[in-house]
């Protein structure tokens, strides 16, 4: 007999999700889910259409004009057609390429380092991965203080420890700088380099991070069967570590360059783009000429113009975010294709094609940074080759005690030297925080305060209002995270989970907000604050700031949300629930992890945040901490302890807060940015 089990009836005010046949003629034009994707998509497309495509159309109309005294002139593709001949412009497109190629292989070297180093740690690998988090939650106009200080030719503390160490002029005499003692921001030989430098050691955090999460997810099966077989450490490392962080590495790296690209307060609080155009990226140019030389057309085309380049770059990053949606789609294709089976060995000899070619361009663009770069890459894979070898020696000798000794002690020198690299500018902040202003003019007890004493904090909080600039940092970080989370979460889930026609469109509308760089964008945005009368108040960046956040909180959350079984969601739907109500008490919860994740960084990016805040902001009592403390320095005279006081008193909370978030952030981003 067969038995006949009741159907549930749905709860009142919900239905069953509608198969193709009971698909309306306006769902099946926009989708099944449209009423609920523009309900969710609604708030981030207010912000990003009015705070950036906006913008972006009034710089678009812009760079087709000219400024003739007091009048505007149309001129056409004029600003464009005089960059061809513009040596300034130029000098700044090869100097992006330079600082961005040059940082990134750096970055990705330091950062696996880092990661594999901290992932085969089992006894403080929390502690140590919250030391080489620092960098990253050090405001930029404090990691520019700190590394001008440390970086002076004279009495900067680099070229004193280098010079009592004897490496300083073991540089000299193997031409790695020109003549000792160096002028490390002054010489033009050694300024990009320097610039290159600091940019790496505050970018290695998010690289270790994002590849400790992705080492995490990699099987450790794999190994075993490896190890089974008789791979060495190099061999396992070349085909089960590598190919399992190939698409995070690629991930991070894009998103990485998109930001180095844009870059703008590093090398103008540093350098100015100085000596000369040496150090002066494109982004740099537009400023000078849009901002400096009040030629907002002759500015924003040479942002526009090099739009090509970061859309290929969003292009990619894209492709990667609906690479796990689109992949059986495409297993489909190659099996109905096979005609196309080239398109296997041609993908995997793209890699080293891009990478002969990169190469290529930094060996004509940069000839003496190219040989010293390669001269120290060489030297730390020298190195690791060496202990690697070492170690497999002892091993299929069965010294196994020996290579344990030996793969420790090569760990211990490499964490240590990493850990003296990310620490070294922090203990020097920390250091001079703590000494009387006697020792800090007179530069004595350089490397121990003698004594210890509290006058650089009292003298910051009696002669500037620093107290006033805190609360209000909090209160817009706060605020302004607020915002970008919720936006974040509501469109994350649209773009993970409701169909909608237009879904992939908004997805690359959201991460060309990318492409178009603060130094640029604040003149737009500058002028429809004062029409809204919100400039010289909190709101103008409580409203703002979420636009260069929320790019980045969207993708994470895109990928952690996928990440998510759709089965918990389709069975509290059965249940009764509402599509809403399963976002709210199913998958919100689960996504704790991608949340906290997504509001650390931002969090962190509206805290250091400069450009904005150094515009919109003129009044003393509505400056933010990186303002109030740029406004310290006057000229030539630098209050090297009350910035170091400062700069101690403006990291704590953030510190503070990844030491205790630090697991939900690697887990988050595990889910997220890994296997999104």
């Amino acid at each position: 007999m067969r038995t006949v089990r009741p159907v549930r009836a749905p709860a009142s005010g919900t239905s069953p999700a509608p198969g193709p046949g009971s698909l309306t003629a306006v769902q099946r034009r926009l989708g099944r889910d449209w009423r609920l994707a523009t309900l969710f998509l609604a708030p981030m497309a207010l912000l990003v259409g009015g705070l950036v495509l906006v913008p972006i159309a009034r710089s678009i109309i812009t760079s087709t004009t000219e400024r003739h005294g007091q009048e505007t002139v149309f001129v056409g593709l004029g600003n464009y057609l005089s960059l061809v001949g513009d040596e300034q412009f130029h000098t700044g497109v090869v100097n992006s390429f330079v600082f961005t190629a040059y940082a990134e292989i750096f970055k990705v070297v330091l950062g696996l380092a880092a990661a594999l180093l901290l992932h085969h740690r089992r006894r403080g690998r929390a502690v140590l991965a919250g030391l080489l988090l620092l960098p990253w939650v050090v405001p930029t106009v404090v990691t520019a203080f700190s590394w001008r200080s440390l970086l002076d030719p004279i009495f900067g503390s680099v070229n004193t420890l280098l010079t009592a160490s004897g490496i300083g002029p073991l540089l000299a005499s193997a031409h790695l700088v020109d003549s000792w003692p160096a002028g490390w921001l002054s010489d033009p030989s050694l300024a990009m380099p320097s610039v290159i430098l600091v940019n790496v050691w505050k970018g290695v955090p998010f690289f270790t991070v994002c590849f400790l999460a992705g080492l995490k997810a990699i099987p450790a099966d794999l190994y075993e069967a490896a190890t089974i077989d008789g791979a060495s450490s190099w061999q396992r490392f070349v085909n089960v570590t590598l190919p399992g962080l190939r698409h995070v590495i690629t991930v991070t790296v894009t998103l990485s360059s998109i930001w180095t690209f844009n870059n703008f307060d590093l090398v103008w609080l540093l350098t100015q783009g100085g000596p000369g155009d040496v150090t002066a990226p494109y982004v740099l140019i537009a400023y000078s000429k849009a901002i400096l030389q009040l030629q907002y057309g002759a500015g924003a085309a040479v942002t526009l113009v090099m739009l090509p380049v970061i859309g290929g770059l969003v292009f990619v990053l894209v492709r990667l975010l609906r690479r796990d949606a689109d992949s059986p789609l495409r297993r489909r294709r190659r099996v109905a294709r096979p005609a196309r089976r080239w398109a296997a060995p041609a993908r995997r000899a793209l890699p080293w094609a891009i990478a002969a070619a990169v190469t290529a361009l930094l060996a004509w663009a940069s000839p003496q940074i190219f040989w010293k770069a390669a001269v120290i890459l060489g030297v730390i894979l020298l190195i690791a080759a060496m202990v690697g070898r070492v170690v497999s020696a002892l091993t299929s000798r069965g010294s196994r005690r020996s290579s344990s000794m030996v793969s420790g002690l090569g760990s211990g020198v490499a964490l240590a030297g990493l850990l003296l690299f990310v620490l070294g500018p922090l203990y020097w902040i920390a250091v001079t925080a703590f000494k009387s202003e006697g020792q800090v003019v007179m530069r004595e007890h350089d490397l121990w305060p003698t004594p210890w004493t509290l006058e650089q904090f009292t003298a910051l909080f009696d002669n500037q209002p620093f107290g006033r600039w805190y609360l209000n940092t909090l209160l817009v970080s706060a605020a302004s995270t607020a915002v970008a989370l919720v936006c974040a979460a509501l469109a994350g889930y649209a773009l993970a989970r409701l169909r909608f026609r237009g879904a992939q469109g908004f997805t690359v509308t959201v991460l060309l907000t990318y492409v178009m760089p603060g130094a640029l964008l604040f003149i737009p945005l500058y002028q429809m604050l004062i029409g809204a009368r919100l400039t010289d108040s909190l709101w103008s960046l409580v409203v703002t700031y979420p636009t260069f956040t929320l790019p980045f909180a969207t993708w994470l959350l895109v990928g952690y949300f996928s990440s998510i079984p759709i089965e918990l969601e389709e069975a509290a739907l059965v249940d009764g629930c509402t599509r809403v109500q399963a976002f709210g008490r199913v998958v919100l919860p689960l996504a704790k992890p991608g949340l906290l994740a997504v509001a650390l960084f931002t969090l962190t990016n509206a805290w250091n945040e400069f450009l904005f805040a150094f515009v919109f902001i003129t009044k003393d009592e509505y400056k933010t901490l990186p303002v109030g403390m740029q406004s310290m320095i006057a000229g030539d005279v630098v209050p090297q302890g009350q910035l170091a006081a400062a700069s101690l008193l403006v990291s704590i909370p953030v510190v503070i807060m990844y030491a205790f978030g630090q697991r939900f952030l690697t887990e988050g981003l595990t889910a997220g940015a890994v296997k999104g």
